[in-house]
């Protein structure tokens, strides 16, 4: 194959990806070898791309490529949700733009342009994954409304039934009055927000006495069914037994004590609202209070709203207001910040609501994904701080609110044979249910067309929890040969915003359906951020499009970027530089194979003692990454196993290694050394390609003709071997001398073709085998060991031996004189500043020990570098 001159990412990413999915690479099916598992975080069916889903999804492909690569039955399960609130919501607009109301519509025919919407808008987001990189096994795509999917969640839910667990009844739940659905409490998210206190008078009955309450919401007053005061505030004493009445409304209620009012707050007398606060229901429980429900569903007021019956919430909230001060029952306004709880999908306030639903009790439930993270350890939060805030959830849960006010979804599988809402039966199908109902008593003449199957619809996440389970159909048939093969799965990469709502109800879920944890380890990613530390969002417009990314940079260049921003666990701070650092390292790895690629091989040329040092040095320093490298995939530091690739390829492999071997212009290279380089530019490819993949199975295929079954994406995954710990110690030197060599030529105007003389004043004994090393990276004719100082010479330290470049003629040694000089009386100050700080009794008595360490070893190297400058000067 021709080589481009230059890297064309475009040309090269489909021609690959087509390649790996015309030869199957990323299809499993059980065999022999150990499987190793990932499902994927199913997105939202007609989502698109976003930073978060880049950074999850490259890790995922990461950790999949590499376990590939180690002969494991690598198996990654692509799907996506059916996320009732947001498709629904997006349904209902895209219906009233065609003037078409979602009421006017019977369930079955709305939820047929929901699968319309479905199939015109979904799966785009699998198709961006494919541009990506993402090698999922697609054969496996599954969707959590497909059929088999479905019956998983219907037969979970009749086996919980009769367990005991579902139940339906009334609660105060969050109602949603965008969405006009329930919302479980983890779907509430709760902001601080500006608002009022107000101050209003309530006339006690038979007296031209008030009682005084303070409320964020007065609207909610027309729903008033009792006053209550602190049985021990001696304030109300002399209103015990007595009735209050509501203003504008006229409804006389009782002023009651309870000792959960708090005296200090407010008045100290709470006004009771039991339909549309959660601790005010309790206490209308309590004392038998009238319940008066004053909302419709989408958050106007109804008939008992009086004349404001049909308008907004919010509207009343400030015309209220008005008239109660009109009326003389408005004493105050004051300015009130409080927590006001929102909806996570729609981002409206929720409003506490009473409402018969469908629960699902989880006290016991909880009990084994409790032990399983936090004591046994068979499941691994990773990084493992995540552990207290799953413990806070996890022994605070409540009964899980499963029923939602939709159509788009997994209808709830009970149906109903007479009037009340507790005459139901429980069943997969209306012929399991009518089975049913014929053999209660003085029912066996009932048709089936006289059930009523429940409106409702499930949870999202109640489909969802069964995931990992359901996608290899181990719910309907566990002993099926996939399920016993693949589950449980290996790793689960996702966010900690749903620590609760997904991950800890798999782990539930695994446990109560499989008798066995879903998985070994979950790694949980940072959020990606801007630079302002502000999540990314389509509403702030500081989130990039990924495919845009993708074109400018190249999908290897927006991997490498993203994860190189990514530490384990923490937030991501997107930074569109990094992008351009991934793409600009493909680059160097493109140039570092053209010229590997275009030097001439001899056969009869003899191997030079420098390319054999060069060969036991990066021998040792690829074996030595790669167990750092592997001790990062441990902890899921992708981000640090990268940095450690990028620095091998970049500084160790294409800065040292090459320019030690490369060699000289217009000469052959042997092929003994060719033959080393090529393999040692192969172990690098196979150690990135997990990384960046396409333009490391491109380099890979240019090598040399490879067959399918020699494609990198199948080749093994370098396993570490034995290193010389000393060849590394020592070379470290050698590239210190080099460096400090290239300066002074840098520093001096000396052209490289220029060859110098370096003489070495060893104090300790020096590693020699390595000159021949030293003499081709700085065009050193020769190294003489010396016994004095050289005069006329520019020196430098390495460790405790001092190197000397007798200078020529064309160096002005006035100029070189004022130079050292100046440096000199630089690092003396840095020395007063250090001697200071150590003689500093205070800062030596309570600073760490490392750090009165570092401090003593910069005072040493200053001492040291004194010493050279001041003989450099004397020499000169």
């Amino acid at each position: 194959m021709k080589i481009p001159t230059t890297y064309q990412a475009e040309k090269v990413e489909d021609k690959w990806y087509d390649y790996w999915m015309k030869n199957g690479y990323f299809r499993s099916v059980p065999d022999g070898r150990v499987p190793y598992t990932i499902v994927i975080p199913p997105p939202n069916v007609t989502g698109v791309l976003h930073m978060g889903h880049m950074l999850n999804n490259t890790i995922q492909d990461v950790l999949i490529r590499r376990k590939r690569m180690q002969g494991f039955n690598a198996c990654w399960v692509p799907g996506t949700d059916h996320a009732s609130i947001a498709t629904e919501a997006k349904v209902v607009a895209k219906l009233k733009e065609e003037g078409i109301e979602k009421s006017d519509l019977t369930r079955e025919e709305f939820v047929d342009h929901a699968w319309e919407w479905t199939h015109k808008h979904g799966g785009m987001i699998l198709e961006q994954l494919k541009k990506l990189g993402a090698s999922c096994d697609w054969d496996r795509t599954k969707f959590t409304m497909d059929e088999d999917m479905n019956q998983s969640v219907t037969k979970v839910f009749i086996d919980l039934y009769k367990k005991g667990l579902i139940y339906k009844g009334y609660r105060m739940v969050n109602w949603d009055p965008q969405a006009k659905t329930t919302l479980s409490d983890e779907e509430v998210i709760y902001e601080e927000k500006p608002g009022h206190l107000y101050y209003v008078n309530y006339p006690i009955e038979g007296s031209d006495k008030v009682v005084q309450i303070a409320t964020t919401r007065p609207e909610t007053i027309l729903g008033d069914t009792a006053i209550c005061v602190h049985p021990e505030d001696s304030r109300f004493t002399h209103l015990k037994g007595k009735n209050a009445i509501v203003p504008l409304v006229e409804r006389v209620i009782p002023i009651i004590e309870d000792e959960y009012v708090d005296m200090e707050f407010g008045t100290g007398s709470l006004k009771i609202t039991p339909a549309h606060d959660p601790n005010d229901k309790e206490i209308g429980e309590k004392h038998n209070l009238e319940v008066i429900d004053i909302f419709n569903d989408d958050g106007t007021l109804n008939a008992n709203g009086i004349h404001y019956e049909g308008r907004d919430r919010f509207e009343v909230r400030k015309d209220i207001a008005k008239e109660l001060k009109e009326k003389g029952y408005l004493v105050k306004v004051e300015d009130y910040t409080h927590k006001v709880g929102t909806s996570e999908r729609t981002k409206v306030v929720i409003e506490p609501k009473i409402s018969e639903q469908w629960f699902l009790k989880m006290e016991n439930l909880v009990k084994p994904a409790i032990d399983a993270v936090l004591n046994s350890k068979e499941v691994r939060l990773v990084p493992s701080k995540f552990e207290n805030t799953y413990r806070h959830w996890m022994e605070n849960i409540r009964d899980w609110n499963i029923s939602r006010q939709l159509y788009w979804g997994h209808r709830i599988p009970a149906f109903y044979y007479g009037d009340g809402t507790q005459d139901f039966v429980v069943a997969a199908t209306a012929e399991e249910a009518l089975a049913q109902v014929v053999k209660m008593p003085g029912r066996s003449d009932f048709k089936q067309s006289d059930l009523q199957q429940d409106e409702d619809s499930l949870d999202t996440w109640f489909s969802s929890w069964l995931w990992p389970i359901s996608v290899f159909n181990g719910i309907n048939q566990p002993s099926n040969e996939d399920f016993k093969y693949y589950y449980p799965t290996n790793d689960l990469v996702t966010g900690p915003d749903i620590l609760f709502f997904w991950v800890a109800r798999m782990i539930i879920a695994g446990y109560e359906f499989a008798d066995a944890k879903p998985f070994e380890n979950v790694y949980l990613t940072g959020l990606v951020r801007d630079k302002q530390r502000r999540k990314m969002s389509k509403s702030l417009g500081n989130s990039p499009d990924p495919e845009e990314l993708m074109t400018q940079y190249g999908a290897d260049g927006v991997r490498a970027g993203i994860l190189m921003s990514s530490a384990a666990g923490n937030d991501l701070l997107f930074d569109e530089g990094l992008m351009m650092q991934g793409r600009n390292f493909a680059n160097k790895i493109w140039n570092g194979f053209r010229l590997v690629k275009g030097w001439e091989v001899s056969e009869d040329a003899e191997q030079p003692l420098a390319a054999k040092l060069a060969i036991q040095w990066y021998r040792s320093k690829f074996n030595a990454t790669l167990k750092y490298i592997d001790e990062q995939f441990e902890q899921y530091r992708l981000s640090d196993a990268l940095t450690a690739i990028y620095k091998l390829i970049w500084d160790d492999f294409s800065s040292w290694f090459l320019e030690w071997v490369k060699p000289a212009y217009g000469k052959p290279i042997d092929s003994k050394t060719l033959e080393a380089a090529v393999s040692f530019f192969e172990g690098n490819l196979r150690l990135l390609h997990p990384f960046m993949p396409f333009i490391t199975e491109e380099i890979w295929q240019h090598f040399r003709e490879r067959s399918p079954e020699e494609a990198l994406i199948v080749s093994s995954y370098p396993v570490q071997e034995d290193f010389d710990s000393n060849v590394l110690k020592e070379f470290e030197s050698v590239k210190e001398i080099v460096s400090a060599v290239r300066n002074i030529r840098k520093e001096k105007g000396i052209s490289f073709k220029e060859s110098l003389e370096l003489c070495v004043l060893e104090s300790a004994n020096r590693e020699s085998g390595y000159d021949a090393a030293i003499q081709k990276l700085t065009n050193v004719s020769s190294i003489t060991r010396v016994d004095d100082k050289v005069d006329r010479s520019v020196s430098f330290r390495v460790g405790a031996n001092e190197f000397f470049i007798p200078v020529q003629d064309n160096i002005d040694l006035e100029e070189e004189k004022k130079k050292l000089e100046k440096e000199l009386e630089y690092n003396k100050g840095f020395l007063l500043s250090v001697q200071k700080k150590l003689s500093n009794e205070r800062f030596v008595n309570n600073a760490p020990e490392q750090v009165i360490a570092n401090e003593r070893k910069k005072e040493a190297d200053a001492l040291a570098k004194i010493e050279v400058l001041e003989q450099s000067i004397r020499s000169l």
